[in-house]
């Protein structure tokens, strides 16, 4: 059972281990939504995500025999850094296995922690199978990184922050993979407020929380696709599971599209990096039927490669306007490159990039082609670029961008 008494031993134990992440009220947000907004940034945790919380009260509650025997778990990241981080102060031997296709900085940041790391399978699920199967054949304590209620509790201990800071919350967004957290939260703020509402937010791509809430039973995915790593699971935990059907809300569902515009968002409103897991509450909000609400998005984690963070950056960028990319026919002479760069400067572009191939055609009164990359303001800017263009005699196309 999660208790009050559970969290308030959960809360002791944690303190001076974690960090008070204060809530952070958004004006922009706040103005987009018509709700007042208050981020939970959880990305500027220990190890850079909530999962630590869980993790170390979780390794607190086992025995000596139990941590003589060593740890091991499957992650996709996140509940891998809290595990190593905590076995390293506990002074435990842990092992990791993580999917191949976890995120370089998560695999590092494990090992720095002083973990073994193994990488298998594809998705969460593959290694979870196999740190299941090393568990019983070397004997190693296994630490679930959501199947658990104690586990569960370490998470829960976010709403006493919550409340602490804003006890009159109406509406809790918390990012839902195999359900740990969600569980934690929910079950904590409606035994602190039963008034407050608390909504679990999953990938359209890995919604088995929403598919097993509709069934009234755990299902498993046949198979999960998104860019939110933190939350691709096929199958959520059955002992977690009826704490999220007693306390949870509900679930919004959020295609991975969103999540660029999320990214792009937290970057330039409030300078934080916040993974794709962790962006699911911030997408969610445009999607609540309220309004003069106060709502506390859980941004669950921040460890992104830089890498990700890149492509992100680019995609945003292409979807809302910011950077596209023209091709044009030119008569090949003299001066049709200037005039075409004096149109778009006459309209504000700013050129980032010129590919000029002279020998696409041999006809040399349309035997150039030129495409060009521009940075402008928006939608409605690029339309007036190529408007302008087409104005002045070229048949421009737009094209697809991809690279800057």
């Amino acid at each position: 059972m999660m208790t009050l008494e559970d969290f308030k031993a959960a809360r002791n134990v944690l303190s001076g281990v974690i960090l008070d992440t204060r809530l952070i009220y958004s004006p922009a947000l706040s103005k987009s939504t018509g709700n007042q907004i208050y981020i939970k940034p959880e990305n500027m945790q220990v190890t850079g995500a909530y999962k630590i919380r869980g993790a170390y009260y979780k390794i607190s509650t086992l025995t000596r025999e139990e941590k003589e025997r060593g740890l091991i778990t499957a992650s996709a990241g996140n509940h891998a850094q809290g595990v190593a981080y905590a076995a390293q102060a506990a002074g435990v031997k842990a092992t990791v296995v993580m999917p191949t296709t976890t995120p370089l900085v998560k695999v590092n940041n494990t090992k720095d922690y002083g973990a073994e790391v193994i990488l298998h399978g594809a998705v969460f699920d593959d290694a979870a199978e196999l740190a299941a199967r090393l568990a019983e054949e070397e004997g190693y304590t296994y630490i679930h990184p959501f199947n658990d209620p104690v586990l569960a509790t370490g998470q829960g201990t976010i709403a006493y922050e919550i409340l602490s800071d804003l006890p009159d919350v109406d509406v809790i967004l918390v990012p839902v993979g195999g359900g740990g957290l969600a569980s934690g939260v929910a079950t904590l703020a409606k035994l602190l407020n039963p008034n407050v509402k608390v909504i679990g937010v999953e990938p359209t791509g890995a919604a088995s929380m929403r598919a097993s809430l509709e069934a009234g039973h755990i299902v498993t995915l046949d198979r999960v696709e998104t860019i939110a790593d933190g939350v691709a699971v096929k199958t959520p935990g059955d002992k977690i599971f009826p704490y999220i059907q007693e306390n949870l809300d509900g679930i919004i569902t959020i295609d991975d599209k969103e999540l660029v515009d999320a990214f792009l968002d937290m970057m330039e409103k409030h300078k934080m990096i916040v993974e794709n897991a962790g962006l699911l509450p911030i997408a969610a909000l445009k999607h609540l039927d309220c309004k003069g609400k106060n709502v506390v998005p859980i941004l669950s984690g921040g460890n992104m490669d830089v890498i990700t963070v890149s492509s992100l950056v680019q995609h945003g960028l292409v979807s809302r306007g910011r950077i596209f990319t023209f091709s044009v026919q030119l008569p090949d002479r003299p001066g049709e490159l200037v005039r075409v760069a004096d149109l778009v400067a006459r309209h504000n572009g700013n050129i980032i990039r010129l590919d000029h191939n002279q020998f696409v055609n041999i006809n040399r009164q349309s035997g150039v082609e030129l495409r060009v990359t521009l940075e402008a303001f928006g939608h409605v800017h690029k339309r007036e670029i190529l408007a302008g263009l087409q104005e002045a005699g070229y048949d421009v196309q737009e094209v697809m961008t991809t690279a800057v």
